[in-house]
């Protein structure tokens, strides 16, 4: 079997075991495949040994009384115990450290159930993020009680379909319902989660952005190239650790070339250390930090 195929399949087994409840297109479109194919493989789990549950509405998962099932979860699933210590021990690394970050994104990457995010998170931001895990795991939309837009600097409610975390349950992927779009929300400025009755009814159009390395997100993808001295290289690297893997060192200087959401962030970094950089490409960015640099108060 190649290597992609097996690579689908033990995509595909973990999203089964999860506590989300996924359609046949969900995984088909999870795992970049037809639904056809995902058929296909549930028949090799079938062949293998696993129960397969078909829960209804193309709803497929593997179950609890397979053989197998006890071999799989153990290796998926952490008690609150395990979740805790290993989260202490992760969180012992410096921030600056690549090895933290790859493997807080793994571990939030296999993880639906509430033992991890109960030791990442603490008080009420624990409670919302479990009521989001909720509502994912029923597919129900909820409403974001008193929900503080940095954007907009209004506060209200908001209700969407939850579908998905950033690394760390940071942010949260929702599909809005008022203004049908796809937006990530900061779980630290919701108020509260209440769950209602009302299933998803925009599954199909739940899509997830993009987050680049000055964390703003988006739906498009921008290319940036910068030359950085030695201050402006390692302020980044303290400030965002994940730009290390889009640094070459050429030199006495560094080159960011790197792929940016929108230019808020890449700008204010710019613009804090205008004499310690050099913007070598994109011309739209040029542009847009000169009207920053003219909109200036001084």
């Amino acid at each position: 079997m190649e290597q992609p195929k097996i690579e689908r399949l033990l995509r595909l087994m973990k999203l089964m075991t999860g506590n989300v409840n996924y359609t046949v297109n969900d995984l088909a479109e999870r795992i970049g495949t037809t639904y056809r194919s995902v058929y296909r493989y549930i028949d090799t789990f079938k062949d293998a040994g696993f129960v397969v549950q078909n829960l209804g509405g193309g709803v497929y998962k593997l179950g609890k009384e397979s053989r197998h099932f006890k071999d799989i979860s153990q290796l998926v699933h952490f008690t609150d115990e395990e979740a805790h210590i290993v989260n202490q021990l992760i969180e012992a690394l410096d921030d600056t450290n690549m090895l933290k970050q790859n493997l807080r994104r793994k571990l939030t990457s296999i993880y639906d159930c509430t033992s991890m995010a109960q030791s990442i998170v603490r008080g009420r931001n624990a409670q919302n993020v479990n009521a989001l895990l909720e509502a994912m795991t029923q597919r129900r939309q909820v409403v974001l009680r008193d929900y503080a837009s940095s954007n907009t600097g209004v506060v209200r409610d908001r209700v969407v379909e939850p579908f998905g975390f950033t690394t760390n349950y940071v942010q949260v992927w929702c599909y809005e319902v008022d203004s049908g779009l796809n937006k990530i929300f900061k779980t630290s400025r919701i108020g509260g989660v209440d769950i209602l009755d009302d299933t998803w009814q925009h599954a199909e159009s739940h899509e997830e952005g993009y987050i680049d390395i000055f964390r703003m997100t988006g739906f498009e993808q921008h290319r940036v190239c910068i030359r950085l001295g030695m201050m402006a290289h390692n302020l980044l690297l303290e400030e965002y650790p994940l730009a290390e893997r889009d640094i070459i060192q050429q030199g006495d200087s560094w080159l960011l070339d790197t792929k940016v959401c929108n230019y808020r962030g890449v700008g204010r970094f710019v613009l804090g250390l205008m004499d310690d950089v050099e913007v070598l490409e994109n011309e739209e960015f040029k542009e847009y930090l000169r009207t920053k640099l003219q909109e200036a108060k001084f």
